[in-house]
């Protein structure tokens, strides 16, 4: 089993830049791939990004794209999502999560989900 903890949300204005990160333990995050989800209020799930295992790649959502940045920390066991250019529309609870399939984007392939960190941009 795998532990996630998220740690880096809060308060910024629009254009400003945040920097979450998410600790993991009983696993080694080089071998699953890691994902980024964000829920606002009366929303779904929706997919961020990932960084696959097999080749290390990383995928963003559109929406995102450009904006944010998915890294990898081996050495501290740690993966991070480099938040800039933040509009209001990014406001929601951020979690990280991991899964052994493929199919990053879907909610359902992922088993272990950190408790998530809330995320306001204000205009």
């Amino acid at each position: 089993q795998v532990q996630l903890v998220e740690l880096g949300g809060g308060s910024v204005q629009a254009g400003g830049s945040l920097r979450l990160s998410c600790a993991a333990s009983g696993r080694t995050v080089s071998t699953v791939t890691m994902g980024w989800f964000r829920q606002a209020p009366g929303k779904e799930r929706e997919f961020v990004g990932a960084i696959t295992w097999r080749d290390g790649n990383t995928h963003l959502a559109d929406s995102v794209k450009g904006r944010f940045t998915i890294s990898r920390d081996d050495a501290r066991n740690m993966v991070h999502l480099q938040m800039n250019s933040l509009k209001p529309d990014d406001t929601a609870v951020y979690y990280c999560a991991t899964t052994g399939a493929y199919s990053y984007q879907s909610v359902g392939a992922y088993g272990s989900w950190g408790q998530g960190t809330q995320v306001t941009v204000s205009s």
